[in-house]
């Protein structure tokens, strides 16, 4: 299973990166664990992708079509803080990307961090601010309350989404093998 779990920090949690740069993502342990677990969340093509796998020694083992020259992770001595260095950025490395340990057979998730690859990035605004009176103030205020209650963050619909994935997939093989037990009860009752 996985989930999202207080034992890892991860930051930041937004990232918007020019095509062609690189970028890293920082993942905080609360303990010491054998090695750290990097995935990737497409929202295009709605699945997890397995990205590398770095021990505690610094040995990496990478997932399926992941280019070694484009992923690599670096960690402290201590074992507790692991980085995943980016490069060669395009359009396809768009995701959230999740720094995970393994514990008890689960699969323990960070915050999730979110890249978005573009062409060229925007030009920051040059607002002037004019001075606001008070009525402003209190609406601006009583406005952000609110907002806080009702929107819920994609970083935990997200895991929580691919939890019940991982569930329906699991279910897949059960469902597989009980087919023909249900046809051996069916041909049993029939016969009878």
């Amino acid at each position: 299973g996985l989930c999202t779990n207080l034992l890892l920090s991860q930051t930041p949690e937004h990232i918007l990166a020019q095509t062609n740069n690189k970028t890293e993502i920082h993942c905080k342990l609360r303990k010491e664990h054998a090695g750290v677990y990097w995935y990737r969340w497409s929202q295009e093509r709605q699945k997890f992708q397995f990205l590398i796998f770095s021990n505690s020694l610094g040995k990496a083992m990478y997932g399926t079509n992941i280019s070694q020259d484009k992923f690599s992770v670096h960690g402290v001595s201590s074992h507790t803080s692991y980085s995943l260095h980016i490069s060669h950025l395009h359009a396809s490395d768009n995701g959230t990307y999740y720094c995970s340990v393994s514990q008890s057979s689960q699969l323990l998730l960070g915050s999730g961090t979110q890249l978005g690859v573009v062409d060229v990035l925007p030009l920051p605004l040059k607002t002037t601010q004019a001075p606001v009176s008070k009525k402003n103030v209190r609406c601006i205020t009583k406005r952000k309350t609110t907002s806080k209650k009702g929107v819920c963050s994609p970083l935990i619909w997200v895991p929580l989404t691919a939890s019940v994935l991982i569930l329906l997939l699991s279910l897949v093989p059960t469902a597989h093998r009980l087919h023909p037990l249900r046809r051996r009860l069916w041909l049993r009752i029939h016969r009878q």
